[in-house]
């Protein structure tokens, strides 16, 4: 019975964040009640309470679900990263493209995390932490990149941090750009082309 329970409490916790998604989606987080949660999700107020501390807990659980493109860390693949290190770029980025544009859920929830959210007095612990995540993102780059220069890749006077901000904010403003407006442009194809030429200008080997 206490098994069945749990099966039951995991059920509804996953019914409140689909419901977040699509009230988030449409009404952006800084405008969205608890109560709209609920009466979407077609529960109580203390259902919601049951599972989440606040507006706030239901936001982060709802992240917390998904692997969101940028989010990923490049260090899954040490190997493969370490023989070829501008292939293994290419290769994460194209699973990203790949995710971005086919799971649905994560085109919600990145869209949510990209244009419906305010980060305001109550999500400011949130903010912190993708600032946090930002920095780590831009070490494992840095990284990729120094060691593309050790394995003469990229040339060696080339300043692995100022480039990652620059790989950084492509990537970022290619997905970014592609949720405004799906049809404009094919993701996958413009994406791996874009990277390509990014690193080619950096002085980088091509495919």
């Amino acid at each position: 019975m206490a098994r069945r329970t749990k099966e039951d409490a995991l059920i509804t916790r996953d019914q409140i964040l689909d419901a977040a998604e699509r009230v988030f989606l449409r009404r952006g987080v800084a405008r969205t009640a608890l109560q709209e949660i609920a009466d979407e999700a077609q529960l109580t107020r203390g259902a919601i309470y049951w599972h989440f501390q606040n507006k706030a807990d239901v936001f982060d659980a709802m992240l917390q679900r998904v692997t969101l493109p940028m989010v990923t860390r490049l260090k899954t693949q040490p190997q493969a990263e370490t023989e070829n290190p501008l292939h293994y770029l290419r290769e994460v980025m194209a699973q990203a493209f790949h995710l971005t544009v086919h799971n649905l859920q994560v085109r919600r929830v990145f869209e949510i995390a990209s244009y419906r959210v305010e980060y305001g007095d109550e999500l400011q612990a949130l903010r912190d932490r993708h600032i946090a995540e930002r920095a780590d993102r831009m070490v494992d780059l840095s990284k990729l990149l120094e060691l593309a220069q050790a394995k003469g890749q990229l040339p060696p006077q080339l300043h692995a941090h100022h480039a990652a901000v620059g790989l950084h904010a492509l990537l970022d403003g290619l997905l970014a750009n592609w949720l405004l407006l799906p049809e404009a442009f094919d993701l996958e194809v413009v994406g791996a082309q874009a990277l390509d030429a990014y690193l080619v200008g950096l002085g980088g080997v091509a495919r």
